[in-house]
């Protein structure tokens, strides 16, 4: 009898022991874990500064040449993007590609500089719950130069679909998302990486967005299993966005700019940016403070990257429905609102 109680206590002795050794030994690992992937991440400056649209993100290397996997944001809509390496240096960057629908978005490094640290989009984790991971984030954009982004440990809480919105819009992305017991996603967290604590990939961290349900803050990641093969094609520039093979209802053309007394400069190229050339008097956009020149980059939450498609915006508005713009004027991004009138 004495013998039957003896065993099993030893037994369960050397489980817990055993636990904590490699308890330990993970612990041990962590510094060189974060040592690794610091110099992988990068911080990402461009457009924003108004309201809650902060002029910083953050990003990570995904090829040697230079290659940015980063959140699609109002960030990148700049002329001039700026990448801030881990040990401070600083380079100019150009957009690759973008797929709206997975909130991914690829920058490229304007250097002839090569050999630079990054993960490999072939070597994810797909990680379930209970994984404990860490989140590396340049969040309220508190590291500017050669300062180490921030890290946040974590536990997988779930994979589940996501149904989330920013305000009263909805995002684009629909996909599985892992949802972490951790706070990642803060202002400027957006394009920041998550890993396991061995340093292999697991997923980026997405927008500031609430749950559609219950109206709380989401921390989560798009998992590298979704993003993998979209940013493998926009490096390879075998890249066809998802909205051009979708075939799209036919655009009612219910409001065109000039009903609320915007004049959009000519529109003679496929991708006229859409600035204001002139305001009506005493019209909708007047009173609203829209002015020449300034450059209607948003449309309810919806990038506009050209006149026709502010123009193909406007023509889905309902009558009355609020319609808000993220304008450019000068360095500065500003919003207002407008209201459609009642046909």
């Amino acid at each position: 009898m004495r013998r039957s109680f003896v065993k099993p206590a030893f037994g369960l002795a050397a489980l817990l022991l055993a636990l904590l050794a490699a308890a330990r030994a993970e612990a041990a690992s962590l510094p060189e874990t974060i040592a690794a992937v610091w110099p992988k991440v990068v911080k990402i400056y461009g457009a924003g500064g108004v309201g809650d649209l902060e002029p910083y993100s953050t990003g990570f290397f995904v090829t040697a040449e230079g290659h940015v996997a980063t959140v699609w944001n109002h960030v990148l809509d700049a002329e001039r993007v700026t990448v801030v390496l881990n040990d401070g240096r600083r380079f100019e960057a150009r957009l690759t590609g973008a797929e709206p629908t997975l909130d991914l978005a690829i920058l490229k490094l304007e250097s002839d500089q090569g050999n630079f640290p990054h993960f490999d989009l072939e070597d994810f984790a797909d990680v379930s719950p209970g994984t404990r991971v860490l989140a590396f984030s340049n969040m309220f954009g508190i590291a500017a130069g050669d300062e180490p982004v921030s890290v946040v440990h974590g536990v997988i809480a779930a994979k589940t679909p996501l149904a989330a919105r920013r305000g009263v819009y909805q995002t684009t992305y629909r996909g599985q998302v892992y949802v972490i017991d951790a706070v990642t996603n803060n202002s400027g967290a957006g394009g920041g990486v998550v890993t396991t604590w061995d340093g292999r990939l697991v997923g980026m961290i997405g927008k500031e967005l609430r749950n559609a349900q219950s109206n709380t803050w989401v921390n989560y990641a798009i998992p590298a299993s979704e993003l993998a093969s979209m940013a493998r094609q926009i490096i390879t520039g075998q890249f066809e966005s998802t909205a051009s093979r979708r075939k799209e209802p036919r655009n009612p053309r219910r409001f065109d700019p000039l009903d609320f007394g915007i004049v959009l400069v000519p529109d003679v190229v496929l991708r006229t940016p859409a600035y204001v050339d002139a305001v009506l008097p005493g019209s909708p956009a007047a009173e609203a403070g829209l002015k020449p020149d300034d450059l209607i980059v948003f449309v309810n939450g919806e990038l506009v990257q050209s006149c026709r498609a502010l123009k193909n915006a406007f023509g889905w508005l309902e009558p009355g429905e609020r319609l808000r713009l993220t304008i450019r004027r000068g360095n500065r991004l500003m919003e207002m609102e407008l209201k459609a009138p009642p046909q």
